[in-house]
């Protein structure tokens, strides 16, 4: 089949490679019909992970059930369905308790509890950006979705950005009512404005410097921030008459960058401790790297981030981080787009063939004007 594949710093090929297999009772294999290049994948695309050369990459999919193994049960061939990008076994503790994207038993890698497709220090599985893809404990992790085609694009949001987005937004304690501040108009901070609007905030800001990212922010009913036109905490203060939000979603990472183009990790942390008002919260979903050679300090090489933790601490403050387990939120993220209340896919710019995956990842990490979401179908 065709992949594809990681082949160094800003550097991946479409690729043949083995078709995959059914290797335990409990495996499906996906005929995939979309997906998605993902903000996450350009970390490893750039070089700034140690994931591996000849990595099938892809962790945002979705298609149809070709192949069942003899200990599936709920999943028939033929099903349409959604693949959280966590792999979680279902029986863990973790698993048990709602936390897949912390499972104990999935990713064999030292030190690491939780599990993905095509990512690095994830495990050993292959990721979906091919035509066919191997799911473990297929039973557990899949979602189905209505058969056709109907919402391809809102569905293939279900796998990773539309929940990640949500979590952003749940994991800061948002409540009706609440303004809500989302730095990083990315596909993942545009999830996350989205989520906090349907959620019930009374005013969203979004804070980037991408024009086109930010007309989409506006489109779904959030307040544009342009951090290139002035500082960002000043905007949101004056424009909350000097209050400040009730809570706040960092979906940047440890790459932020200023206005100037230079890395800070700790900017976009900075400025949510100072925007988000005393006993606020925030929920931290942009990548963090344990470790970060590329990083612009000799800290942030070792994964440490110094914010202005003492400002935090004094204004009481509360923060939740980590990986969104896609299961906790899936199914009612789909029924909410099913009734048309959500709709995710208004941030896909590109449809692409498997074909051209170089070109949308060249032109997505350079973030060319309008190239806000890719999604790469490889029946296409």
């Amino acid at each position: 089949m065709k992949a594809v594949v990681y082949r160094g710093p800003r550097t991946v090929a479409v690729e043949e490679v083995a078709d995959p297999t059914i290797q335990a009772p409990t495996d499906v294999v996906v005929r995939i019909t979309t997906t998605n290049i993902c903000g996450s994948d350009l970390h490893m695309y750039e070089g700034r992970t140690n994931v591996e050369e000849g990595k099938v990459l892809g962790h945002e999919n979705m298609g149809i059930v070709e192949e069942v193994g003899p200990g599936v049960d709920r999943i028939k061939v033929g099903d349409r369905v959604s693949v959280p990008f966590n792999i979680g076994c279902g029986s863990c503790r973790n698993c048990l308790e709602g936390w897949s994207s912390f499972c104990t038993r999935a990713n064999p890698t030292e030190g690491m509890d939780g599990a993905a497709y095509g990512y690095a220090n994830m495990g050993p599985y292959d990721g979906g950006q091919a035509q066919f893809l191997r799911v473990p404990w297929a039973d557990f992790n899949l979602l189905t979705l209505p058969a056709g085609t109907e919402h391809e694009n809102d569905f293939t949001m279900l796998s990773d950005i539309f929940p990640t987005g949500w979590h952003g937004v749940e994991l800061s304690g948002q409540v009706p009512g609440d303004r809500v501040a989302v730095f990083g108009a990315g596909p993942v901070g545009l999830m996350a404005a989205h989520s906090a609007m349907l959620r019930g905030a009374s005013q969203v800001f979004v804070v980037d410097k991408a024009p086109d990212r930010l007309a989409l922010a506006a489109q779904v009913g959030a307040t544009p921030i342009d951090f290139s036109a002035g500082d960002p905490v000043e905007q949101i203060m004056d424009a909350t008459d000097g209050v400040g939000v009730d809570r706040g979603v960092e979906a940047v990472g440890y790459q932020a960058h200023d206005s100037a183009g230079e890395e800070h990790p700790e900017l976009v942390l900075d400025n949510l401790v100072q925007v988000v008002k005393a006993r606020g919260g925030i929920g931290v979903v942009g990548v963090y790297m344990p470790s970060d050679p590329g990083a612009s300090s000799d800290l942030a090489k070792e994964g440490r981030i110094p914010f202005q933790y003492g400002q935090f601490f004094t204004k009481g403050q509360s923060m939740g981080t980590g990986q969104a387990p896609v299961k906790r939120y899936n199914r009612e993220l789909r029924d909410l787009i099913i009734t048309g209340r959500a709709t995710p896919g208004f941030i896909v710019s590109h449809e692409l063939g498997l074909d051209e995956a170089v070109e949308g990842y060249e032109k997505f990490d350079a973030r060319e004007d309008g190239w806000t979401k890719v999604l790469l179908h490889p029946g296409k």
